[in-house]
C-alpha cells in the first residue's frame, strides 16, 4: 500500500515538491507558505517599514524639480535629463487620469537611451530612484535568455519590481523598470545560422509583450530556480520602461547614414554643419535597427535620447561637484579614521588625463583615483598618520607601479 502524501494546508503542494514541510498538531505548512506569513505578520507589526507607494497629485516632483535634483549628482548630460525628467513626470500623469472618468487615455511613453561607456546611463537611473513614488528597478538585459536555456527568463524583470514593491501587486503594476545594456541582446546577424541566438533576438521577441503591456505570470522568487512556486499574474499596461545601452561602434553607422543623405550641390554645406565629434545627437531609429533591434522592439521604445561623450572638463567636474563624487568619497573615508586627506590640483587634472587615455568615461576615473589609493587605504589605518596630502610625484609613482605590475602578471 503507497504511503500516502502529506499536503500543505495552505497552497495545497505535496511534500514531494516542496523544500521542507512543517507539520502541525492539525495541519501542515511548507516553508514558501511560512515564509510569506512570516512578512505578513512583519507588515501588519510594523507597517511604517513598508515603503508606501501613495501618489498625491501635490507632492508629485515636476519636471524641473527633478532635473535638478539629477544635476546634484550627475554632471551635464542636460538633454538625456530633460527627457527623462518628462517621462517620470508624464507617468505620473498617466497614472492619474484614472480617476477621470473621460475617454482620453494617455499612452506611456517608453524611453531608450544610447550612449558610450561610463557617461552616466545607469547613475541618471539610479539616481532618479530616490525621487520617485513609484517602484523603481534596474535590470540587466545581459543575463536574460529564452526559456528554457541557461540564463534569466524575461519574467524576472518583473520579479524584481515585485520585490521592491514588497509583493504589491497593484503597486508593482505602476512601477518603472530601467533595463541597462540593451544592446547586449542585438540581434547577432541576418545570416541565418545553425546555432540558435538565444540571447539575442529571441530575448527581443520575449520583450515584446512586456513593453507593449500584458498579463505576465511571474515567479515570485525566480523561474528556474522553484519551478513548483506559485505564479502571480502582473499586467504590464502601466509599467514604464527605460532602457539604455552603450551601442558601441553605432557612430559608424549614423555617419555612413548621414553621408548617404547628403547628395546634390548643397553636399559640402551640409557637412560642414555635422559635429564629427558627437555624431550620438544625429541618432535614429533607423540606425538601431541597423544595429541589430528588431523593427517591433524599436516601436515600442517612441522616445529616443543620447549621452554626450564626457569632455576634459567634464570628466574634472564629476571628479569633485557631485554630491557624492569620487572625491568626497575618499575624503569621508579617510575622515572615519580620523585622517584629513587633501589632494594637489596636478594631482586631479592628472587623473582626469589618464581617464582620458584609457577611454573609460567616468569608470575610468575611480580605477585611477583607487590605484593612487590603494597603499595609503591599506597603511594609513595602522599609523598614527592624521594628514594626508596625495602630490603628483605620489600619484604618478603608484599608477606606474600599479601598471608595472599588470604588465608583470
Amino acid at each position: 500500500m503507497a504511503k500516502k502524501l502529506k499536503h500543505c494546508n495552505f497552497c495545497g503542494l505535496p511534500e514531494t515538491q516542496v523544500n521542507v514541510l512543517l507539520a502541525g498538531e492539525d495541519g501542515n505548512i511548507c516553508d514558501v507558505c511560512a515564509e510569506r506569513a512570516y512578512q505578513v505578520v512583519q507588515e501588519s507589526m510594523h507597517p511604517t517599514s513598508k515603503k508606501k507607494f501613495a501618489l498625491n497629485k501635490e507632492e508629485l516632483p515636476r519636471p524641473k524639480e527633478i532635473k535638478a535634483f539629477l544635476d546634484q549628482y550627475v554632471i551635464g548630460q542636460d538633454d538625456a535629463k530633460r527627457y527623462l525628467s518628462v517621462a517620470v513626470y508624464n507617468h505620473y500623469k498617466r497614472l492619474m487620469q484614472k480617476d477621470t472618468k473621460d475617454d482620453v487615455e494617455i499612452e506611456k511613453s517608453n524611453i531608450i537611451m544610447v550612449g558610450s561607456t561610463g557617461t552616466g546611463k545607469t547613475l541618471l537611473a539610479k539616481t532618479i530612484a530616490r525621487v520617485l513614488k513609484v517602484p523603481f528597478t534596474i535590470v540587466d538585459a545581459t543575463v536574460l535568455t529564452e526559456a528554457g536555456y541557461v540564463g534569466e527568463d524575461i519574467e524576472s524583470l518583473l520579479t524584481r519590481l515585485l520585490q521592491v514593491a514588497n509583493y504589491d501587486v497593484k503597486a508593482a503594476e505602476r512601477g518603472i523598470v530601467f533595463i541597462d545594456e540593451i544592446d547586449k541582446i542585438a540581434r547577432k546577424g541576418d545570416n541565418p545560422s545553425i546555432t540558435r541566438d538565444v540571447s539575442g533576438e529571441g530575448v527581443q521577441q520575449g520583450l515584446l509583450k512586456l513593453l507593449e503591456g500584458s498579463v505576465v505570470n511571474v515567479p515570485p522568487q525566480g523561474g528556474r530556480k522553484h519551478p513548483d512556486q506559485q505564479m502571480i499574474p502582473v499586467n504590464t499596461k502601466d509599467i514604464l520602461f527605460v532602457c539604455g545601452g552603450a551601442f558601441d561602434d553605432i557612430d559608424k553607422r549614423i555617419a555612413q547614414r548621414l553621408n548617404t543623405q547628403v547628395v546634390g550641390y548643397t553636399a559640402n554645406s551640409e557637412n560642414k554643419r555635422i559635429d564629427r565629434n558627437n555624431l550620438l545627437q544625429y541618432i535614429a531609429p533607423q540606425d538601431l535597427k541597423s544595429f541589430g533591434l528588431i523593427p517591433e522592439i524599436i516601436g515600442r521604445l517612441p522616445i529616443l535620447t543620447y549621452l554626450k561623450p564626457l569632455d576634459r572638463i567634464a570628466l574634472r567636474n564629476i571628479l569633485t561637484e557631485p554630491k557624492n563624487s569620487i572625491i568626497k568619497q575618499y575624503i569621508k573615508m579617510f575622515a572615519m579614521d580620523d585622517v584629513t586627506l587633501r589632494f594637489d590640483e596636478e594631482v586631479l587634472e592628472y587623473i582626469v588625463d589618464k581617464a582620458i587615455e584609457f577611454k573609460l568615461g567616468a569608470r575610468g576615473l575611480r580605477s585611477i583615483t583607487e590605484d593612487i589609493m590603494m597603499d595609503a587605504m591599506f597603511e594609513i589605518p595602522s599609523t598614527d598618520v592624521k594628514d594626508l596630502r596625495i602630490t603628483l610625484e605620489y600619484a604618478k609613482e603608484r599608477v606606474e607601479k600599479q601598471d608595472y605590475q599588470r604588465a608583470e602578471s
